[in-house]
């Protein structure tokens, strides 16, 4: 072979090499192209930038159901779990959006490790061929306050008509026995009960009704401790007198408090005149007051029924009494520790209790003290 036939065919084979490395190369880029492509959708115009300032939680999921973007609140919500979408129903809803191209909002619920499931809506809508865009917001605590609205209108409809129809009953009967004075009297006596338990229960769906929101006080003022004790023993005084109940008052004289000196009042008056209800004839209640830091505890001591241990949870509820058939004879509203507890809350204090059946129960408010000096225990 000639050298010119030699180097010709040397120039050719080097071509050949030189062309199927250029092609791997560059299929190679193509794919590589593609992976990045996919790793790193592009979005429409805007989108990543609202979803960076939404405080919703917002989503945008690919044509192969995988979440591409979403937001800082739709990952501390649990909404995604690696790249695919934590809830089913919620896939199945990006689903049918991205067959006919169709908004849909929905409500859904979401279980949870621990505690309830939450409700949420979800919004979801089509942004373009391949991506879908979902928004969620919980509705937990809007849910629960409408089902505790609407208990609570039950509750007092239900509440209002006992006295109510009794008093009528009772009118009915006084005249029916008007050549009677003695009965006459013993019907007045007990129209005048049920007026009573009817007053009382108005009142705290008033006092109640202020306090819902748990709202912090405009403008609190120095509460004295001793004078809110001594007016709330003395409203209860007759009753505990009726059965032979001794209210006793001690601790550490000279305490105040920030807050509501009416809503203090009311909320240490309903501890006393529970325990004065629940508590039986020729027993003691104690009230007392101590520093503990920068709190005051008003604890109220009964030798009462006392609680089961599985009740404590929901005595704080409004209308919750853990026996419905004594709260006749105890005069009992169901509202008394709901009011407790509010107006605990909107003082940024707490209420806590201990109780036990047959021995009796203590329930201890804490408020934010006035004075600063230095606490000994």
């Amino acid at each position: 072979m000639s050298p010119t036939t030699q180097a010709f065919l040397a120039a050719l084979i080097g071509a050949v090499v030189a062309g199927g490395a250029f092609l791997a190369w560059y299929v190679s880029q193509r794919q590589q192209e593609a992976i990045v492509r996919r790793d790193e959708p592009t979005l429409p115009a805007g989108v990543a930038t609202v979803l960076s300032v939404l405080r919703s939680s917002a989503l945008v999921v690919d044509d192969e159901d995988e979440v591409v973007k979403a937001s800082a609140p739709a990952l501390a919500f649990g909404l995604v779990r690696g790249h695919r979408l934590a809830s089913g129903e919620l896939a199945e809803l990006v689903q049918q959006v991205r067959r006919d191209g169709q908004i849909r909002e929905t409500e859904l619920t979401m279980p949870r490790p621990s505690g309830p499931p939450r409700t949420v809506t979800a919004r979801v809508a089509p942004l373009s061929s391949r991506f879908v865009l979902a928004l969620v917001e919980d509705r937990t605590r809007e849910r629960r306050v409408e089902a505790v609205r609407r208990d609570f209108v039950a509750n007092v409809s239900h509440e209002l008509k006992t006295p109510v129809g009794a008093i009528k009953l009772l009118a009915e009967a006084v005249a029916d026995a008007s050549g009677d004075p003695e009965a006459v009297e013993r019907f007045a006596r007990r129209m005048l009960t049920e007026s009573d338990r009817l007053s009382r229960l108005v009142q705290q769906i008033i006092e109640l009704s202020r306090l819902q929101g748990d709202e912090p006080l405009e403008a609190p003022a120095v509460v004295d401790v001793d004078e809110v004790v001594k007016r709330s023993v003395d409203i209860t005084m007759m009753d505990a007198s009726n059965k032979h109940i001794s209210v006793v008052t001690g601790g550490t004289p000279g305490l105040t408090v920030f807050g509501s000196e009416e809503q203090v009042s009311a909320a240490i008056t309903n501890l006393v005149a529970n325990a004065v209800a629940y508590s039986g004839p020729d027993s003691t209640v104690l009230v007392s007051t101590k520093p503990n830091e920068d709190m005051v505890d008003i604890s109220v001591v009964d030798q009462g029924i006392g609680i089961p241990h599985e009740e404590l949870d929901r005595i704080f509820e409004r209308f919750y009494r853990i026996d419905p058939a004594r709260h006749r004879s105890t005069g009992g509203t169901g509202l008394g520790l709901s009011i407790v507890k509010h107006v605990a809350a909107t003082h940024g204090g707490d209420v806590r209790v201990w109780s036990q059946e047959g021995q009796g129960s203590t329930f201890t408010l804490s408020l934010p003290r006035t004075q600063q000096e230095e606490f000994t225990p």
